[in-house]
């Protein structure tokens, strides 16, 4: 260990004008919702959504402060159950009452919210142990992980030893080494200063582009739902059905191109309007 230094990313690897063409999403949804709706007293914040992310897609939600975002994610782990509507798997029904670990989800929170006690292997293997992994096969397994993650090196380090971004990668480790095939990624960049945010969305992809998971990604910010999405999902201000689903060609280059290319600023455009549509 090298004292108290603040260990910071490597610089993001470089993404290629088709970069994801060898991670295309398979026939078929690995998740769907159907009517699903929720209310808490008399207020409803959720009201017949429905949505499905294909196998191997990543699909955005974008909305409005209060549009029900997070609500959603909580009905999907779990911590929450919908009052009308169905959750669906591979076509096949979540059961309401099934915990976290009985669930093909995996979430990943805005926040890192490491453990500052624990070293860093030990905080990327709470999610194993938690699902019932003994520590010693939890941490073999996530240790596995720290070298493609680009972490080599900061398994014996603290939490405060880490930048934002190595921290972020962290979290996020914690969440692909529980082998859930859906990843719940809640603003995962949102607390990031820009230079980080770029690099970490562009080492999302690809990662993302080796494994192919299906991801459902919640993001207040219209850029990055576009440059990280297959699709971009419109939440409405008040409870209700989709506002808008927007699909974003693959072929946009999600590196160094992406905001040269002619095709974003339309989308980036139509995706304002249907949200201020939506908050009406």
């Amino acid at each position: 260990m090298n004292g108290g230094a603040e260990v910071r990313a490597d610089p993001a690897p470089r993404f290629g004008a088709a970069p994801r063409a060898g991670a295309a999403p398979q026939a078929g949804a690995a998740l769907e919702l159907r009517g699903i709706g929720k209310s808490f007293g008399d207020h409803p914040v959720l009201a017949d959504v429905s949505l499905t992310v294909g196998a191997g897609e990543i699909v955005s939600l974008v909305g409005a402060s209060g549009s029900g975002k997070s609500t959603l994610l909580s009905l999907l782990t779990g911590a929450l159950r919908p009052d009308t509507g169905e959750i669906r798997y591979g076509g096949e029904p979540v059961a309401p009452a099934a915990g976290g670990r009985d669930r093909p989800f995996a979430f990943m929170p805005q926040r890192d919210v490491l453990l500052p006690w624990r070293r860093i292997l030990d905080n990327a293997c709470i999610g194993l142990e938690v699902a019932g992994v003994p520590r010693r096969a939890a941490r073999e397994r996530a240790a596995e992980l720290f070298a493609p993650f680009g972490l080599a090196g900061t398994e014996a380090r603290y939490p405060r030893q880490l930048s934002g971004g190595m921290r972020q990668r962290v979290s996020f480790l914690r969440t692909v080494v529980q082998g859930k095939p859906v990843l719940l990624l809640d603003e995962p960049f949102g607390a990031l200063d820009a230079i980080t945010r770029d690099e970490l969305q562009r080492w999302l992809l690809d990662i993302w582009a080796a494994h192919g998971w299906s991801i459902l990604l919640i993001t207040h910010d219209i850029r990055e739902a576009v440059r990280l999405s297959d699709r971009v999902l419109v939440l409405p201000q008040r409870a209700g059905r989709i506002a808008g689903d927007v699909p974003v060609p693959r072929d946009i280059p999600r590196g160094d191109g992406f905001l040269l290319d002619g095709r974003v600023p339309p989308l980036e455009a139509r995706l304002h309007a249907l949200m201020v549509a939506a908050r009406a």
